[in-house]
């Protein structure tokens, strides 16, 4: 027997995270390539950072045929997050006064990776990357490297550097009660063996 499912953020009824959802608006507008794989991945971050920015889109697929229109919007700079020999600082997009369209490949590193092989327009784009240093508060799993952040943390970590003063971290609520919710289900003391900082 299936649990019911909340159809906006995809968690069972019991454990809906709406509430807690904000609805923030930024001018950067964000773009989310999601791996197919992740979609029912309990920790869907991407999603809930989807759900709770205004000018937000979350597509799912490997190969983005549309790809051309979505990048081309009035207005907008494209970049795109992720790693690279050349890649800009994400504060030196900061000073521009044109917004940007900032595309986020959401999945495993090997899968991002895979998706922009595929895409080509999107391994074209310049690259971005976050400052060093960020800390993740997913204490579910072990961060491949130093800086590694969940999807909706480096969402939060780009914004706020683009957008200064401005605060994202409502966005971090709904994380951090899936985090506690998912902690609180396998219990203490199995967190402490298998998660807890040795």
């Amino acid at each position: 027997m299936s649990r019911i499912q909340c159809q906006r953020c995809l968690r069972p009824q019991t454990h809906c995270l709406c509430p807690l959802i904000p609805s923030l608006d930024s001018r950067t507008r964000v773009l989310l390539l999601q791996h197919p794989s992740e979609v029912n991945h309990a920790l869907n971050t991407a999603r809930l950072a989807a759900l709770g920015l205004t000018n937000a889109e979350l597509i799912v697929g490997e190969v983005f045929e549309d790809l051309p229109a979505l990048l081309n919007q009035p207005g907008y700079r494209a970049r795109l997050l992720f790693p690279g020999e050349d890649a800009q600082p994400m504060q030196a997009c900061a000073a521009t006064d044109e917004p940007l369209l900032l595309v986020v490949p959401d999945g495993t590193w090997r899968k991002a990776r895979k998706m922009l092989h595929l895409n080509p327009l999107l391994a074209a784009l310049p690259r971005v990357t976050l400052a060093e240093g960020g800390v993740s508060r997913y204490r579910l799993r072990k961060a491949p490297g130093p800086g590694a952040l969940s999807t909706v943390e480096a969402i939060v970590q780009a914004l706020e550097t683009l957008e200064a003063p401005t605060s994202f971290a409502p966005l971090l609520k709904p994380f951090e009660a899936l985090i506690e919710g998912q902690i609180a289900a396998m219990g203490e003391e199995v967190y402490q063996r298998n998660h807890s900082e040795k």
